[in-house]
């Protein structure tokens, strides 16, 4: 019964990898439903924002933030990849770090130097082996984002944009659609790219007290808001994706259990029919 031994080893390894899976699933569809409470929360403000930014780059004020100027020559940008921290979350990290290497490989290929910055341990893993240019990265954001961890990595990219050393500023991360889909981003965060309109429109406004105090502050909110909703869109497809995985798993780790099991009872059996055709022959012979 030395096979017999073996597959009960192996049923039992299974049934402890089910286990984990299992657990792992509950886990991820608690963490989910709270993820994608935050996310649809914010999700109203990020676009609320965004539309406004988009109008204000159509506008003609007494004062033009940097963040709405459009570079002629495009010889250096800034690319931020968010991703997770955490893998078994199915193909979600692949997918995205897929996208941002097609986006690297055309930039090279245009002569485009690339400044990267990575929010999630897989994107600045993945980075480094590339050996990519990282600018800044943040890792470890558990699973509730945090503006202040954001905004410092993202600010060396808003500083490089202000100083001239990039000449555009893209995000690339996880859009949620549902617990069953989530699709790959890429969006232009600087320079403001103006609203599609079914007619040229032009927007005016009034500041008070000033312009550029307005204005300013507006461009901090537009690119915080962006990221933040970024970061909580990928946190509930993360959960999403790994709840999904963990399932599969499970349900594989059952039918593994049951093929198993069916192979164990064909040995034992046909060891025991073994012996007893061995009692009758010695039984015979007597």
């Amino acid at each position: 019964m030395a096979a017999g031994k073996e597959i009960r080893t192996k049923i039992k390894s299974v049934e402890n990898t089910r286990k984990i899976t299992k657990a792992m699933e509950m886990v991820a569809a608690s963490k989910m439903r709270k993820a994608q409470e935050r996310m649809k929360h914010a999700r109203p403000y990020a676009e609320k924002i965004g539309n406004v930014a988009a109008h204000f780059s159509q506008a003609h004020p007494e004062y033009r933030h940097p963040f709405v100027e459009h570079r002629e020559q495009i010889k250096r940008v800034g690319l931020i990849v968010v991703t997770t921290d955490k893998g078994l979350c199915g193909a979600l990290n692949t997918n995205a770090l897929r996208l941002a290497l097609t986006k690297l490989k055309d930039w090279d290929g245009q002569n485009i130097e690339v400044d990267v910055t990575t929010i999630g341990n897989k994107g600045a893993g993945f980075m480094q082996r590339l050996g990519a240019n990282i600018a800044s990265q943040v890792t470890g954001l558990g699973d509730t984002p945090h503006m202040e961890r954001l905004i410092g990595p993202v600010q060396v990219m808003l500083d490089n944009f202000k100083s001239g050393r990039i000449d555009a500023l893209y995000l690339i991360y996880s859009r949620f659609i549902n617990t069953m889909k989530q699709e790959v981003a890429f969006t232009q965060l600087l320079p403001l790219a103006a609203e599609p309109e079914a007619e040229p429109t032009h927007w005016d406004y009034i500041y008070e007290p000033e312009a550029k105090g307005v204005v300013d502050g507006l461009m901090v909110r537009y690119v915080e808001a962006l990221i933040y909703q970024a970061v909580a869109e990928n946190m509930a497809c993360e959960q999403s994706a790994r709840m999904v995985a963990m399932k599969a798993a499970s349900d594989n780790a059952k039918t593994v259990i049951e093929e198993l099991k069916l192979v164990y009872n064909k040995t034992r059996q046909a060891a025991i029919t073994k012996e007893l055709s061995e009692i009758v022959a010695g039984a015979a012979a007597v």
